[in-house]
């Protein structure tokens, strides 16, 4: 466990679909609390998983659960290294838009009627602005951890790339799976309910409400861009650690990715 304070509070300037998660930060260490269920558990075993994927480490932001005690109180939530090194910030892609345009990047994809092409045009336009080659091949690999655990907040504040000082962009690693796996027990899937049927309800946000839908179209436009290779056996040893999660929820989790792994099995080495 670790105690935080006041002065280790970070303002949310990415902002959620669903409120202001207490985030800190601390010698070089994000901490994040537990908001509308068990993000926390959600994002370590994502991002654990993903060690066994075709993913680079630096690919990706890596979580390991942790207790924080702030305030007299105590909560259940994850730590991870900051990213962010030397004069590099993080620049979503709404921020970026904004900034380049002076409109919505949000608004402006929506306003596209055919879903293939509110991809097309987000990709070139953010290789436009940045001078990254590759960001369609990013995107494939975001939006298929979206679909395989189900993240349902994924959208343009909290896609984005890194900018140092001297206006040079590369990519940013992938952050904020927070809401997938049926995460969000206090507003959208309360335990006790039918799991099969809160996982129908799942919607995507970033360019449509479909998790496949958007998975096929980035795969048709930037093809199958990440394998992954673990386990049922590797989910649920990763379960079995996170103790401080309470059985029912840790077994949600595990039939949710296992259901998931029989239907996306083609990803799979």
């Amino acid at each position: 466990m670790v105690e935080l304070f006041e002065q280790d509070i970070r303002e949310n300037d990415r902002q959620s679909s669903k409120g202001n998660q207490l985030k800190w930060q601390n010698g070089g260490i994000w901490y994040k609390a537990d908001y509308t269920g068990y993000e926390g558990l959600a994002e370590y075993v994502i991002s654990h998983l993903l060690l066994k994927s075709t993913l680079e480490s630096e690919e990706f932001a890596l979580y390991d659960l942790e207790q924080i005690r702030y305030k007299n109180m105590v909560y259940n939530g994850v730590k991870s290294e900051n990213f962010v090194k030397g004069d590099w910030q993080i620049i979503t892609l709404e921020r970026l838009f904004k900034s380049f345009f002076d409109e919505s990047l949000y608004k402006v994809v929506f306003r596209i009627a055919d879903h293939e092409e509110r991809l097309h045009f987000l990709v070139n336009q953010v290789e436009r602005v940045t001078g990254l080659t590759k960001f369609g091949a990013y995107m494939n690999k975001l939006l298929t951890i979206d679909a395989l655990f189900l993240n349902e907040d994924r959208h343009m504040h909290n896609i984005a790339v890194l900018m140092n000082g001297e206006g040079e962009f590369t990519y940013c690693p992938i952050f904020d799976q927070g809401e997938g796996l049926l995460s969000d027990t206090t507003m959208e899937y309360p335990l006790g309910g039918d799991t099969v049927d809160y996982m129908r309800e799942a919607r995507a946000k970033t360019f449509c409400n479909s998790f496949d839908h958007q998975l096929d179209i980035s795969e048709k436009l930037y093809g199958r861009q990440m394998k992954l290779a673990f386990t049922k056996k590797d989910v649920k040893e990763l379960l079995d650690a996170a103790t401080i999660y309470p059985e029912a929820v840790r077994k949600r989790v595990e039939d949710v990715i296992c259901m998931q792994m029989g239907k996306y099995g083609y990803l799979f080495d």
